[in-house]
């Protein structure tokens, strides 16, 4: 049998490394785990010396990871996690179809507004003892995935086929290529007159090339925060924009979508998950409802 050593790190020590990281402070993780701070301090040079590395730089205002420590600290989500996991697996072992438990889903904003609806709808009618937890995040730099790995999320709804592959240790699949369409108001006689309306999101590594080939496509001259923002400016007649399928969703009247043509861009939207938690009931569920879910369309 396998035994411990002393550079083991125990749940309680993983769990004092990921509160320090959340609150920003060792004071401010002891009231939430309602510890003495000295505890939270001793756990923490304990959890340290059996690494062999400083995992946070302490001053005044508080304790932020070090490069190392938010090594640690990732896994130390992704492991508390599994420990969740594998007490919620064995109790249901005599259920072997039943998944319980809860699941931790980032999004960005248009799939969690216009693709996770049905599939949560589906889930909690086939599995009403899973627990989402949706976290929507903005899909630039590490995006959704970056959830994942970090431990904050199970699984992630993110854009696929980019320039940067998955992290080392998550896995991806593919669900549908989403179109792009030239969006502009309804009426316009010249609509690729218009300025462009753009936000930070909309341009991947997926569509830069497409992109960089129009000559008819200004640089924008507004950005916004959010597709939803663009879809309310262009409703508005403040210009046009190039934007993907499921931002396009419930577009009102006053907006008109034209076809780009068969060269049009698209781009890969999947789903991102740790090699463990891809194999537990929850995320199979979750995968399952989400894949019979796919908008027609996109298929």
């Amino acid at each position: 049998m396998a035994r411990t050593t002393d550079s083991d790190l125990a749940p309680h020590e993983l769990r004092i490394l990921v509160a320090v990281a959340d609150a920003g402070g060792f004071s401010a993780a002891a009231d939430t785990l309602g510890v003495t701070q000295s505890a939270v301090s001793h756990s923490v040079r304990g959890s340290e010396r059996k690494i062999g590395a400083v995992l946070f730089e302490r001053s005044r205002a508080g304790a932020r990871p070090t490069a190392a420590g938010g090594k640690a600290v990732a896994h130390a989500r992704r492991i508390l996690r599994l420990l969740d996991v594998l007490t919620a697996e064995a109790r249901e072992a005599a259920r072997p179809d039943a998944a319980a438990g809860p699941l931790r889903i980032a999004a960005f904003r248009s799939a969690a507004l216009h693709l996770l609806p049905p599939v949560l709808q589906r889930l909690r009618v086939r599995h009403p003892g899973i627990e989402p937890r949706v976290r929507v995040v903005r899909e630039v730099g590490r995006g959704t995935a970056g959830e994942v790995t970090d431990g904050k999320a199970d699984i992630a709804i993110a854009t696929l086929g980019g320039s940067v592959p998955p992290p080392p240790g998550l896995v991806a699949s593919g669900l549908f290529d989403e179109p792009y369409a030239l969006v502009h108001p309804e009426g316009h006689a010249d609509p690729r007159s218009l300025p462009l309306v753009d936000w930070a999101e909309n341009c991947g590594s997926y569509t830069r090339g497409w992109w960089a080939a129009q000559d008819w496509i200004p640089a924008a001259t507004v950005e916004a925060e959010d597709d939803g923002t663009v879809l309310s400016l262009v409703s508005a007649g403040h210009g046009m924009a190039i934007m993907p399928a499921l931002s396009l969703a419930g577009a009102p009247a006053s907006v008109a979508v034209t076809d780009l043509g068969p060269a049009r861009p698209t781009r890969q939207v999947g789903y991102v998950t740790t090699s463990e938690l891809a194999r537990s009931a929850v995320v199979r569920a979750f995968v399952r409802e989400l894949r019979a879910t796919v908008p027609q369309d996109c298929r």
